[in-house]
């Protein structure tokens, strides 16, 4: 028999967390909870959590900073954030992305979107877990066994859905993909998320190659491709 997949739940709503957690239990999932950012930055380093929801706006520490130790810490960064929002400000959810979440979603929200949105990270994460398979694009190395992407000989630390997005792109081997297509490979089509959602994953993976960030071009008015070199740049 398969191990339940646990769900930790950080907000500092009482009853939402309550609501939420019986829904995931209803679901198949074990919850853990609690309703503060410090607490549930220890919850998440002692007990390595499939995923966490995460409310953005909390009082003492934030969901900005929880998110910020766990990505910057190797034994949390792979768990996949969703983070919980009551603005539906692009900032803030910008924000959230460039932070690492592999997703958010807006409060008030129906409890039906929550949990789609929670289905597709865990099998974006389930899929970049699965059978061992390598993956040559120029510089870049992707081991999906080992969830590791090394560049130039040195590993970069990337979420779930950065590490889905470059495996999607350099399996197009040089192809053009649209924003369409990459949010549905890697995004997944049965939810809705915008345009500006891939785009600010790709920043974020652009500033983590560092000197290899022009490998990830951007094809104007269609999407983007992965180069092996910089002679494809005007090609």
């Amino acid at each position: 028999m398969s191990r339940k997949k646990k769900i930790l739940v950080v907000d500092d709503e009482r009853d939402l967390v309550e609501l939420i957690s019986m829904n995931l239990v209803r679901h198949g999932y074990e919850v853990a909870a609690c309703h503060d950012g410090k607490l549930g930055l220890e919850m998440a380093r002692k007990q390595l959590p499939d995923m966490i929801l995460l409310d953005l706006m909390m009082p003492g520490m934030s969901g900005q900073d929880v998110a910020t130790r766990l990505k910057g810490d190797p034994q949390t960064a792979s768990i996949p954030i969703i983070m919980l929002t009551a603005r539906g400000d692009e900032t803030d959810i910008i924000v959230g992305l460039s932070l690492g979440a592999d997703d958010y979603v807006t409060k008030p929200f129906n409890m039906r979107v929550l949990l789609a949105r929670v289905n597709a990270v865990m099998r974006r994460k389930s899929n970049a877990d699965s059978p061992p398979q390598h993956v040559n694009a120029g510089p870049m190395l992707i081991d999906q066994a080992r969830h590791e992407i090394t560049i130039g000989g040195k590993p970069v630390n990337v979420t779930p859905t950065e590490f889905k997005l470059l495996m999607t792109l350099a399996l197009a081997r040089g192809r053009v993909l649209s924003r369409d297509q990459l949010t549905a490979r890697v995004m997944g089509s049965e939810v809705y998320v915008t345009d500006r959602a891939i785009d600010v994953h790709v920043t974020a993976v652009r500033k983590k190659l560092g000197d290899y960030q022009w490998m990830v071009h951007t094809v104007r008015g269609v999407g983007y491709r992965l180069l092996e070199s910089r002679e494809e740049e005007n090609v």
